[in-house]
């Protein structure tokens, strides 16, 4: 039986604060869209949230919570790879990686197809 006081379940680790996860979140959006200036339309269209919502997650004021958290996920591979880091699951970012990996050589291949 769990005791009546306190706020919190007791974890038997370390867990993050929402401020440290609201941060690692905002770097991996950082990492997905880099210096772009659509970063924010972007994740309005793949979540149907406000621009404002948008904004305070790349700053990293804010974190997505479920739903959508899942639907960046299912949209960015560097958010995916932030969660299962998080989640300790190192071994199940490394396909996250390789499809970015993926995505990055057929861009480079189209682009010099592109200049031949």
């Amino acid at each position: 039986m769990f005791p009546k006081k306190g706020r919190k379940f007791p974890i038997g680790r370390d867990a993050f604060t929402d401020a440290e996860f609201a941060q690692v979140i905002a770097s991996a959006l950082k990492i997905e869209f880099g210096s772009t200036r659509n970063a924010a339309k972007t994740i309005m269209k793949w979540t149907g949230t406000s621009h404002r919502t948008a904004k305070n997650w790349l700053n990293g004021a804010h974190a997505p919570s479920g739903l959508n958290l899942v639907l960046l996920a299912r949209e960015s591979n560097a958010v995916l790879k932030a969660i299962m880091l998080m989640a300790e699951r190192p071994e199940m970012s490394l396909g996250a990686s390789l499809i970015s990996l993926k995505r990055l050589l057929a861009d480079t291949m189209a682009a010099l197809d592109e200049m031949m």
